[in-house]
């Protein structure tokens, strides 16, 4: 065995060696530097934190992650939750040993500051699940669906015929698919997808600022739709490398304009720009536990792309507090 370093300082970690491991099967860009520094900027919203392991002198692992802020005392108290999307960013050659001494090294750096630590997986960690488990990582079902968009023949031969017969309907209908929103299409979008969090999804949103930085970022793309002049919907994408491209948040006045779709159409019209752009794959972003029923689901899953199970992985540092958090949330999601 090599000898095994870790740290938790950014500025310690070699940057070639931080961007060279964005070859790896299990990178995102989630794990990168430039979502640490976007995570960096919002220190209102986030309390970002980075992790590295090396292996004799080369870096093996990277953990990315950010742990929930709340304005009231006692929410904060009750709410705060260490996440880490994608999963760590991993060498495919990582040792056992490298990997457990990252997580261990997550944990001791997370203990006192978050009730949980959650990884949400972009990619298959199956081979190192023992080595998560022993860490003290339990390992949760999750699904999620990638879709092909290496060509439009590909994203057109997949695509369920219901979803392009909707899309191309409210085309016909004066929806409009605008690329390059500008900032008051930004403040109406907000203000749909805040509602949606409201009265539907009804879990927390993130605060206006932090679209406007996304808004602002090089990484993000903003694909909003229009009829008559006013918002009716749109998607939030995230670039990496111009090989994937995840949806982050999409939504759309699906009430108000039935007729139009706009959930649907906003989803298409991110997947068809990821085809036309030359990325090869457009990442939903999640798909909920298979053993629970799931209307999003079932909406993602008529847009061709292949159902993955790549799951989470757990870690509950105060279970009383955690057991409190989860019937809260239930509670709200019930009313």
């Amino acid at each position: 065995m090599g000898e095994i370093t870790v740290n938790t300082i950014k500025e310690d970690i070699d940057k070639s060696q931080w961007k060279a491991l964005e070859n790896s099967s299990t990178a995102s860009f989630f794990q990168t530097e430039e979502c640490y520094d976007f995570y960096e900027s919002l220190p209102r919203i986030f309390n970002p934190f980075v992790v590295s392991v090396d292996e004799d002198g080369v870096l093996k692992g990277v953990v990315v992650g950010y742990v929930t802020k709340e304005c009231l005392f006692l929410k904060n108290k009750l709410t705060r939750r260490a996440i880490i999307i994608g999963g760590p960013m991993i060498a495919d050659d990582i040792s056992d040993q490298a990997l457990c001494a990252l997580l261990n090294k997550t944990k001791k750096l997370l203990r006192h500051k978050a009730i949980y630590i959650e990884t949400r997986n972009f990619s298959d960690y199956s081979i190192h699940k023992a080595v998560f488990e022993n860490c003290g990582f339990k390992y949760q079902e999750h699904l999620n669906f990638k879709i092909d968009t290496s060509s439009e023949d590909v994203v057109n031969a997949n695509m369920g015929k219901s979803r392009k017969r909707d899309a191309k309907a409210a085309l016909r209908k004066g929806a409009v698919i605008v690329s390059d929103p500008d900032y008051e299409d930004l403040k109406a979008y907000y203000a749909i997808l805040k509602n949606l969090y409201k009265t539907r999804v009804k879990t927390p949103l993130f605060p206006f600022p932090f679209f406007r930085r996304l808004y602002e970022s090089d990484f993000c793309k903003f694909i909003m739709l229009k009829y008559e002049g006013k918002v009716i919907g749109g998607t939030v994408c995230v670039d990496f490398n111009n090989k994937v491209m995840y949806e982050w948040f999409a939504c759309g006045e699906d009430r108000e304009c039935k007729s139009l779709y706009p959930s649907n159409l906003a989803t298409y019209a991110g997947i068809m720009y990821a085809a036309e752009h030359g990325y090869d794959c457009f990442d939903m972003m999640g798909a909920g536990k298979p053993d629970e029923g799931y209307g999003v689901r079932e909406f993602k899953a008529k847009f061709g792309g292949k159902l993955v199970e790549h799951g989470r992985f757990l870690c509950v540092n105060k279970k009383i507090l955690y057991f409190i958090g989860k019937c809260a949330v239930s509670f709200l999601k019930s009313r």
